[in-house]
């Protein structure tokens, strides 16, 4: 069995000895150690190379965002974990956006975390307060338009209505239009929740690459035009 391979980029030594314990029990999961700063963690992600990196926000978002960018491009098959006290929703997107495949609260209990984890390490985006199984079970997938499925595509991948549009050669009102059909569709309440369910939606064969479509978003900004 292949070991999650797990790295912190934590300030609190304290922390760090908890984070430590706690994944030292779990069977499939190691634990690589922590650094304080960005620049003493991204060294350790370049000789580590680790599957997971768990980044406290601490540093202010502008830092965490450009550190994550930073991670993605030191070593592409590592996946950032947000490790917050509290976080804005349009944060959370902007986090997905530079390349964040989970937004993890530390005020989470232990099996939670795990879960993140192991989530995240299979290929999926993690969030708290996920929509319900039932929708986006396949009956609800079955009900999306071939339209309403490349629109979801784009919005996984970060565009914003625009964008969306472009790609697409249609007008961003019709963007506006197809996404208000998908909402009321899937049940998920704005773009933000899709963007994090799409795989779900989806399913995931049909579902972008995260980690490529995040490289393509030319720029961070609002989750919506």
């Amino acid at each position: 069995m292949n070991l999650i391979r797990v790295f912190a980029c934590e300030p609190q030594p304290i922390v760090s000895e908890g984070l430590a314990r706690v994944l030292g029990k779990a069977g499939d999961l190691e634990y690589l150690g922590s650094a304080a700063t960005a620049r003493e963690s991204l060294e350790a992600v370049r000789q580590l190379r680790p599957d997971i990196l768990l980044v406290d926000q601490s540093g202010g978002l502008k830092v965490v965002f450009q550190f994550i960018s930073d991670v993605k491009s030191t070593w592409a098959d590592c996946r950032p974990v947000l490790w917050i006290n509290e976080l804005a929703e349009v944060d959370c997107f902007r986090a997905l956006q530079v390349g964040a495949r989970g937004i993890l609260k530390k005020t989470m209990p232990i099996d939670a975390v795990l879960e993140c984890l192991r989530s995240v390490s299979n290929g999926n985006v993690w969030i708290e307060h996920s929509i319900s199984e039932k929708s986006a079970g396949p009956e609800r997938r079955l009900r999306l338009t071939p339209r309403e499925r490349d629109i979801v595509q784009q919005v996984c991948g970060g565009l914003k209505n625009r964008e969306i549009a472009a790609a697409l050669t249609i007008t961003p009102g019709t963007v506006k239009v197809h996404l208000m059909h998908i909402f009321e569709k899937t049940g998920v309440k704005d773009r933000f929740e899709l963007a994090v369910h799409g795989r779900r939606l989806l399913g995931s064969a049909e579902a972008p690459d995260l980690d490529r479509a995040h490289q393509a978003t030319r720029a961070i900004g609002a989750p919506a035009d």
